[in-house]
């Protein structure tokens, strides 16, 4: 028994119209998806979206991972960067270590938020990884990361003009305080070579090499003035620009073996972290070759062409090398180190060693060229206490330091013998009795040497037959007999001079 007959045809009535305009409503979006192009559906779409969104203030940034075919500098600055500033209390995140890497790189998770501050700025990074749509068969698909950054509008010039420069220049700190100094070599190359961005022809390892000018024996005061001229070079990027120089730096390292030349070398990379190149000049060939070795060379690094004046044959260039297999010139490596191909590169800096400086060309020696000659020198006193204190831990001995300062300056002892007789014991008292010992050694060498020197003809154009000075490297000469006054000669010269002069060995 029906009691509510309105009631009844009122629901009837309400369905029907329900359905009728359910399937109006399919028929329309069956024909629109079927009429209307897609550009025009999702252009619908935003503008409706649009319309009921409130305004919002804020303002997102889309940082890919790939600026086309590149990487996108940004985006690695970015993930260096806020691996620094993830949150105590964050739950999740990345951690990474590469056999180059010194120390673990941390990165923010998937769909993690890190927040910034700069200059008043409230900032918020997303990082968003999207996973490639599966069944894909015909090829790669790289999942696709990129950061959001989102912040107020009204900022927008801040962020782009300060804020993401200053992330990319502290993303580079962090890169340079991390990275790991590396010595190259030609004809052995390694994975490592293409990793950085050189070339194959050039092989690396990592500079395990301890020096630092801390523990490098040398006087302070040279010590200082090393450092203060690096400091000076690598700060003065607009300065050479605004002169038109090169920015580069050359220095010559002379003197005798073991006074420490390689280690000054080691001590230079590690304190600004440039990769070392080392370029053997006599495995070159041409002009050309070397060009295109020095070429493959990156920036912020040194170039390290040791032993220069017995490298190639370039004292004379105006009689060429007759006779030689190499067609490399002295002219070939002054139009790189000061000519049109110096300014392939930046912040480069050349060093070049010698045992001999006076043999070397002068057209080298010229500044722009070798900027700053430093003498390594034989051990001093000072130097002696340095080396003390790296390997024995000590500042001062009251019986034997003393001897050793009165014995050490006239002794002409390099560090690396010193530093020989220091690694004989680590008990303080036997060690220096053995640096004592070698000094007094060296002591009666000397003042035999100098003996030996005032019986020498002054004029080595006479002497030169029974001196044979040529055949032990030195010409005859003014220099020459200057060098043997000063008791620099080989003691084999003088065994020489005694028996050629029938006074025996």
């Amino acid at each position: 028994m029906n009691y509510f007959p309105e009631m009844e045809s009122t629901a009837t009535t309400l369905f029907s119209a329900y359905a009728s305009v359910a399937a109006t409503m399919m028929l329309v979006r069956s024909m629109a998806n079927e009429i209307i192009p897609h550009p025009i559906k999702s252009y619908l779409s935003n503008f409706i979206h649009y319309l009921f969104t409130p305004l919002s203030n804020n303002l997102t940034i889309i940082v890919d991972e790939q600026s086309g075919m590149c990487r996108n500098q940004v985006y690695d600055s970015a993930e260096m960067y806020l691996g620094t500033k993830i949150s105590p209390n964050a739950e999740r995140f990345r951690v990474s270590k590469s056999p180059r890497q010194k120390n673990i790189h941390v990165a923010i998770e998937k769909n993690q938020e890190v927040f910034d501050t700069f200059k008043d700025v409230q900032l918020k990074w997303r990082f968003v990884s999207v996973e490639p749509q599966g069944g894909n068969n015909s090829g790669y698909s790289p999942e696709k990361k990129y950061f959001e950054l989102s912040f107020d509008k009204k900022f927008k010039e801040v962020v782009i003009g300060e804020y993401l420069p200053f992330v990319i220049e502290k993303a580079r700190e962090i890169k340079e305080h991390d990275r790991v100094v590396k010595l190259y070599t030609r004809d052995c190359p390694t994975y490592d070579s293409f990793d950085d961005g050189g070339s194959g022809v050039w092989g690396s390892v990592n500079l395990e090499h301890p020096a630092t000018f801390d523990t490098l024996a040398m006087e302070p005061e040279m010590k200082k003035g090393i450092i203060d001229d690096l400091d000076r070079f690598v700060a003065r990027r607009e300065y050479y620009k605004k002169v038109g120089k090169a920015w580069k730096r050359g220095y010559l390292l002379y003197g005798p073996p073991g006074t420490g030349k390689s280690s000054l070398i080691a001590a230079m990379a590690n304190y600004l972290k440039f990769d070392i190149y080392d370029l053997e000049l006599t495995s070159l060939y041409s002009n050309s070759e070397l060009r295109r070795i020095l070429v493959s060379t990156t920036n912020r690094s040194i170039i390290v062409i040791e032993d220069i004046d017995c490298s190639v044959e370039m004292q004379d260039r105006a009689n060429g090398n007759e006779g030689s297999n190499t067609k490399l010139t002295l002219s070939g490596l002054l139009n790189f180190i000061d000519g049109l191909w110096s300014s392939c590169g930046d912040e480069r800096i050349i060093i070049f060693t010698t045992n001999h400086k006076d043999k070397i060309d002068p057209a080298l020696l010229r500044p722009g060229r070798m900027d700053m000659h430093i003498h390594m020198s034989y051990c001093t006193n000072n130097c002696f206490k340095i080396l003390a204190y790296n390997y024995l831990g000590i500042n001062d001995h009251p019986r034997l330091f003393g001897e050793v300062e009165g014995l050490i300056e006239d002794s002409k002892v390099t560090p690396a013998e010193v530093a020989e007789e220091l690694m004989r014991s680590e008990e303080p008292d036997v060690a220096l009795d053995g640096v004592v010992n070698l000094l007094k050694r060296k002591r009666i060498e000397v003042d035999e040497v100098a003996k030996d020197v005032e019986e020498i003809p002054a004029n080595l154009e006479e002497a030169n037959g029974i001196v044979h000075v040529e055949e032990n490297g030195y010409g005859p000469g003014t220099s020459a007999a200057k060098r043997l006054k000063n008791g620099t000669i080989l003691r084999g010269v003088l065994r020489n001079y005694r028996a050629r002069s029938g006074r025996g060995g």
